[in-house]
């Protein structure tokens, strides 16, 4: 007969084939995977199963009417992807301060005075300081000529086109000089206006100090505490604008972080500020006792954030008694547009991120396989919990041994399970994978571009430094016979394959690849130990020898060597599964499925 064993996993969806003969004898035929459709363990996930079951049996000239016997993985009673929100104490308001940090400043030093359009700065005008207002109807040359005649003292400029560069190097004395301002028709005239540019190389000291903006503007205690906001998006930048608004125009709205409870199976519950970080958070998650479900307080942003993915798993499991089992909280840095700006202006705000396992009541997986069967004509079981079958598959790895433990690392999560030679097999199953990793990656460069962020956690980088050649992430330099393309000259680019991807950030090649791994430590080595010490004796990691990594995220060019770091000192060594000798650390779960019918049948 010939079985196929269908993974059901969070991103995609993988098959082994195989034909069993009456002895039993095993003979594995092809395999293949494709993005999963829908959430997992849904009734979405039908559309990929079927199109990796043709694309599979196309390698060896099959049809579906070929096949005996589907096996799936038992994703229910855990249906849960992974999802993410950045929770944090957020305050919006109209702020006093107007900030701005362009690409190309001119000019060095401060600068103070009254904000003025500059084709209305008369004679008439009184004899002060002011910082003249450049609009794009005026030319860099008339700009130039226009400041160079004038009596006053014109300590700063502040222009919409890209051309200070063109009008500092046209004057007859210095002044720092501010342009790329896109929305300068909203900057209030007659208002005080300080300028900084910092010398090439440096950053401003002044303006990112919310105290030096006191000093300058003589602020109260409860106006620089509003101006933070401000000062903090201007940290290590080169230039800043900060321009005092007209008063009455403060608006403040608390959004409380709010705080999580955890509810456990005996009865008792345990609950932490969100604004305590991620730290807190998981002491709490991180005990003995088993979870039942978690809830966040209403009307804050953790309480919105639980019960609308309650609410969407619901729906698309068609039940309504859906639980919390499992989250992973990281700390992450989350641009946050700054209220008042002038041209887009971000503060970094610390936030938490959350994945959560979510579990359901009803069985989605066997009403997906009584439809599966009746839609195409094939007898579909539910066979086997995930861990399991990825120990059986990781097995076909030649050099392991019993005990066997395996860590699965996926798209949404983080499995791990011990094998041992009596057929006794311990398993745990954790939200937070590399799907995570994605959003992390994502939030905290402000990408807005999934498929970006994709790219930057599964290929190294690299800053394209001529046309001819390249510095990658390592310090290494290559160069090319041939010019590379303009579009990507002096860009972070991303290496994938044989093609360079630019990553259109201000970020440097040092700050995106320190974000990369580092939200790859706190998903996977954090996930990775808590699953190792769940499965292991006495939760003592000592009592692990080796462990296989098998799943897709296993595949990652620098997430084993990170895993082997972290384990090594307590003496476990790591290594990628080879599934069958030929699927490298993919196909382990599907592999396991049918090595399971071998002893059932």
């Amino acid at each position: 007969m010939r079985v196929a064993g269908v993974d059901i996993g969070n991103s995609t969806t993988e098959v082994c084939i195989a034909t069993l003969g009456l002895k039993e004898e095993l003979v594995f035929e092809s395999s293949a995977l494709v993005p999963t459709t829908g959430m997992k363990g849904t009734l979405h996930n039908i559309r990929g199963i079927k199109e990796v079951l043709q694309e599979a049996l196309r390698k060896i000239n099959k049809n579906v009417k070929d096949v005996d016997l589907i096996l799936l993985n038992e994703a229910a009673p855990v249906i849960g992807d992974m999802a993410m929100e950045t929770i944090t104490q957020t305050i919006i308001t109209e702020s006093t301060m107007i900030g701005h940090n362009p690409n190309t400043p001119s000019g060095e030093g401060l600068g103070k005075g009254k904000t003025v359009l500059l084709e209305e700065l008369q004679d008439t005008y009184e004899d002060e300081d002011y910082i003249v207002i450049i609009g794009s109807h005026i030319g860099y040359q008339e700009a130039a000529k226009l400041i160079n005649a004038s009596r006053h003292s014109i300590k700063g400029a502040i222009v919409q086109k890209d051309e200070a560069v063109l009008i500092y190097n046209r004057l007859k004395y210095p002044i720092p000089i501010i342009d790329e301002v896109k929305f300068i028709h909203k900057i209030p005239l007659g208002n005080t206006c300080v300028i900084e540019v910092a010398s090439e190389g440096g950053t401003i000291q002044t303006l990112s100090n919310p105290y030096g903006i006191a000093n300058l503007f003589n602020l109260t205690p409860e106006e620089t505490r509003r101006i933070i906001p401000i000062a903090k998006s201007l940290i290590g930048t080169r230039s800043a604008v900060v321009i005092r608004s007209p008063k009455g125009q403060v608006e403040e709205k608390e959004i409380p972080a709010g705080t999580l409870t955890i509810y456990f199976v005996d009865g008792t519950k345990r609950m932490v500020d969100v604004d305590r970080g991620s730290e807190e958070m998981m002491h709490a998650i991180d005990s003995d006792q088993e979870i039942l479900d978690m809830a966040g307080t209403k009307e804050s942003n953790i309480g919105h954030m639980i019960e609308h993915m309650k609410e969407e798993i619901g729906k698309l499991s068609k039940s309504a008694n859906v639980h919390i089992q499992d989250a992973l909280a990281v700390d992450v840095l989350v641009p946050m547009s700054v209220e008042g700006a002038l041209a887009g202006e971000i503060s970094m705000e610390r936030a938490v991120a959350l994945a959560a396992m979510v579990k359901s009541k009803g069985l989605p997986m066997q009403e997906l396989a009584k439809t599966l069967e009746d839609d195409i004509g094939v007898t579909t079981q539910v066979a086997g919990v995930e861990g399991v079958m990825a120990s059986l598959g990781a097995l076909t790895t030649k050099g392991t041994t019993f005990p066997l433990v395996i860590l699965d690392l996926g798209g949404g999560s983080t499995d791990a399970a011990i094998l041992e030679e009596t057929g006794e097999v311990k398993v745990t199953h954790l939200g937070g994978a590399g799907n995570f990793i994605t959003m992390l990656i994502n939030t905290e460069l402000g990408l807005e571009n999934l498929s970006v962020a994709e790219d930057i956690k599964r290929y190294p980088l690299a800053k394209v430094e001529s046309l001819f050649h390249i510095r990658l992430e390592t310090g290494e330099v290559k160069f090319f016979g041939q010019p590379l393309s303009p579009k990507i000259f002096g860009k972070v680019v991303i290496c994938k394959e044989k093609d360079f991807i630019p990553i259109e950030t201000k970020h440097s090649l040092e700050k995106i690849v320190t974000i990369r791994k580092e939200a790859k430590r706190k998903v996977f080595i954090q996930n990775a130990l808590r699953a190792l010490k769940s499965v292991a004796k006495g939760n003592d990691l000592t009592q692990i020898p080796n462990v296989v990594l098998v799943g897709g995220s296993a595949m990652d060019f620098e997430i084993p060597q990170m895993l082997l770091e972290y384990l090594t000192p307590y003496g476990i060594v790591v290594g990628k599964g080879e599934i069958r000798g030929v699927e490298g650390p993919r196909n382990a779960v599907a592999t396991g499925l049918v090595l399971s019918k071998v002893k059932v049948l």
